[in-house]
């Protein structure tokens, strides 16, 4: 028997705005990262245009805490070339 529900990609991440634009990125309630000025808003902008399974996957690459075993496929993916 296959379980039918989808399977959700939450990383136990979320961001908060600060009034003076600086964006707080969280890890399970922790700061793990403050982003400010264009890095924050480019961050903003990214987020708001993904979905939450591809927005959990972004803070973890904006705090380091992505590498688990797929760094060579992720560095081919066209986000990631820069």
């Amino acid at each position: 028997m296959t379980n039918s529900t989808p399977e959700r990609s939450d990383l136990g991440f979320t961001y908060r705005r600060r009034k003076n634009g600086d964006v707080e990125v969280l890890h399970h309630g922790r700061v793990a990262s403050t982003l400010r000025g264009t890095d924050a808003v480019d961050f903003m902008l990214e987020v708001e245009a993904a979905d939450e399974s591809d927005a959990q996957h972004v803070m973890a690459r904006i705090t380091g805490n992505y590498k688990r075993g797929n760094e060579r496929l992720a560095s081919q993916h066209p986000r990631n070339r820069r």
